[in-house]
């Protein structure tokens, strides 16, 4: 959480490469990240360790730039050897977080995937992206295209505790539901991380499938907590500043990275009740390229 009296930097830096490879476990296989470090504070983020690149503690505060960004995507995606994968954008850090009003970088990148068409998986827990409507429409006509909010918690004083500097879970469910409306995107939420004994209750997860049809969404990706690196201690030390009890009962519950099985196994029993009685058809896009 943001401590009073610091202050928020924003620093130009250049990128040699834009295009990182993904390994295991995701439907993309490339990922971009126009920043470094993120502003919106979230208690949980399990990208904290990659500050340590920079030599740089302050994740949240410090926020670098790639100026060069637009130039090196173009170089690497007008390759022939370029087979227009599916490019990632949010893994790291929100490409749509507050400093993206100024800089603009996201806005030239989408105008860069327009012209190669592109496609792209899009994740954010900003509004700022409806700024930016007008191109994500043009580019669903070309090419495929994937958008996410992450929402985990209907209730707006929780969220505001975890989420402390991103816009709220109504925000982001009206945000999904206008890319709905006016863009030819696959869109759906990301229910991660799903947080034990915070936003784990059957009440709070239905409230947000039920709200996910009503406004029809593609999908929910539902996923447990994981707590690893720095990001173990920075999570449970801000939880005991909220709860000592809550801290002292997931302290127990993750002796690890992940919580224990048990847990696991009683939450995803819950949890498939509710995906069985929506039956939000999965159709997050996917990467059928493979790398030559």
């Amino acid at each position: 959480m943001k401590k009073g009296g610091e202050k928020m930097e924003y620093i130009p830096i250049q990128c040699k490469s834009a295009i990182r490879k993904v390994r295991g476990g995701m439907p993309y296989q490339h990922d971009v990240n126009i920043y470094r470090g993120c502003e919106h504070g979230c208690l949980y983020c399990y990208a904290l360790y990659s500050h340590d690149y920079l030599d740089d503690e302050k994740f949240y505060d410090h926020i670098y730039y790639k100026e060069n960004i637009v130039e090196i995507l173009e170089k690497e995606i007008s390759k022939p050897s370029w087979q227009k994968n599916i490019i990632n954008f949010g893994s790291v850090s929100d490409s749509y977080q507050p400093c993206e009003k100024e800089l603009g970088l996201m806005r030239e990148v989408l105008k860069l995937m327009i012209r190669y068409q592109n496609p792209v998986n899009i994740s954010t827990k900003s509004t700022l992206i409806l700024r930016d409507i007008d191109l994500l429409a043009e580019l669903s006509k070309v090419a495929a295209v994937n958008l996410t909010c992450t929402v985990t918690c209907a209730d707006e004083s929780i969220q505001q505790v975890i989420e402390p500097r991103a816009a709220t879970s109504l925000e982001r469910m009206k945000v999904l539901q206008i890319l709905k409306q006016k863009t030819n995107a696959s869109v759906g939420i990301l229910m991660m991380p799903i947080i034990p004994y915070i936003t784990d209750s059957y009440e709070n997860i239905e409230a947000i499938y039920k709200l996910a049809q009503q406004i029809d969404l593609d999908y929910i990706v539902p996923g447990t907590l994981y707590l690893r690196g720095k990001t173990k201690p920075y999570f449970l030390n801000s939880i005991r500043q909220y709860d000592e009890n809550l801290y002292w009962k997931l302290k127990h519950l993750y002796p690890k990275g992940s919580c224990l099985k048990e847990y696991k196994k009683e939450f995803y029993q819950s949890l498939n009740q509710i995906r069985k009685k929506y039956d939000l058809e999965n159709k997050v896009l996917k990467d059928t390229h493979k790398d030559e």
